[in-house]
């Protein structure tokens, strides 16, 4: 099976051409390659690849900078989505596209459903949620995984900005009034690959899944839990749980809103695929164990 994988370059692509590399020829090329912005040179990888599936892990994923880079982030999140989805329907292939949170309202405190009502705040998640509606209108055998707080032993995140705050700063503040289930790149990956092979047996899912892990807890929540193992692994640190201070979303403005509530129900996806997705806290542990190399 030739499988096209594209922005392998980032946290979540990198961990997908580990867990996808057994199942068949993997194609992932390069922005240097091929520059995603520019939809003729997409079409030219389809012609020399012709892919029997396609996992399309790239996206803009800077939150803040779409609200000033509004086309860019369309581009990436809406436009190559649908361009990849055209593609699908007409050779008959299915295609597997990563979403978020971000496309709901971010408010109440119950998680949200497959079928929960839409309302971005941001121009990211209105660039998402575009992406997402073109794939599921296209008429192309598609797999939507929405996921949330992603980070990863790689690629810029929340638990390695907070290991290096951890070892310059006395004292933090991190907000605690926003909810959701931090989710390592590493459980999206292999959750894909289970997916695809699933698919290779003709046993595969379809249509619009959350994939997070299990359990809840506030960005101060994370911090603090991040300190807690980064303490027992012996990674020198200026600063402990007890010194990280929780302040609300409101005393930490930034360009883009952003949601709190990103609790995500994950039983369709669960009981479809015949897994039980892991609690944060082990999988913080794991990634953090990667991350220092033991």
């Amino acid at each position: 099976m030739n499988i096209l994988v594209l922005g392998a370059g980032g946290q979540v692509g990198f961990e997908l051409l580990r867990a996808l590399s057994p199942l068949g020829e993997l194609i992932a090329p390069t922005r240097e390659q091929v520059d995603l912005a520019d939809p003729d040179a997409l079409a030219g990888v389809f012609r020399a690849v012709r892919p029997e599936l396609i996992v399309n892990g790239a996206a803009w994923t800077a939150v803040d900078a779409a609200e000033t880079h509004r086309e860019s982030a369309f581009r990436l999140n809406a436009e190559l989505p649908a361009q990849l989805a055209r593609f699908a329907a007409v050779a008959g292939i299915p295609l597997i596209h990563y979403s978020t949170d971000y496309v709901y309202p971010g408010d109440g405190d119950s998680p949200w459903r497959e079928d929960s009502p839409t309302g971005p705040l941001s121009v990211y998640g209105e660039s998402k949620l575009a992406g997402d509606e073109a794939v599921m209108g296209s008429g192309a055998r598609h797999l939507i995984f929405r996921t949330c707080w992603v980070y990863g032993a790689r690629g810029r995140n929340f638990m390695k900005t907070m290991l290096q705050l951890g070892q310059e700063r006395d004292a933090l503040k991190v907000v605690g009034d926003q909810v959701g289930a931090p989710t390592p790149a590493r459980l999206i990956a292999q959750v894909t690959a289970l997916a695809v092979y699933r698919l290779r047996l003709g046993q595969g899912i379809e249509g619009l899944y959350h994939l997070a892990c299990r359990g809840e807890t506030s960005w101060h929540g994370f911090a603090c839990e991040i300190f807690r193992q980064a303490a027992r692994a012996q990674v020198p640190l200026r600063l402990t749980d007890q010194q990280v201070q929780a302040i609300p979303g409101s005393e930490y403005p930034t360009p883009a809103r952003r949601p709190g509530n990103s609790r995500l129900a994950v039983e369709r996806l669960e009981q479809d695929l015949g897994i039980t997705l892991p609690h944060w806290e082990p999988q913080l542990r794991l990634t953090l164990r990667e991350y220092l190399g033991a």
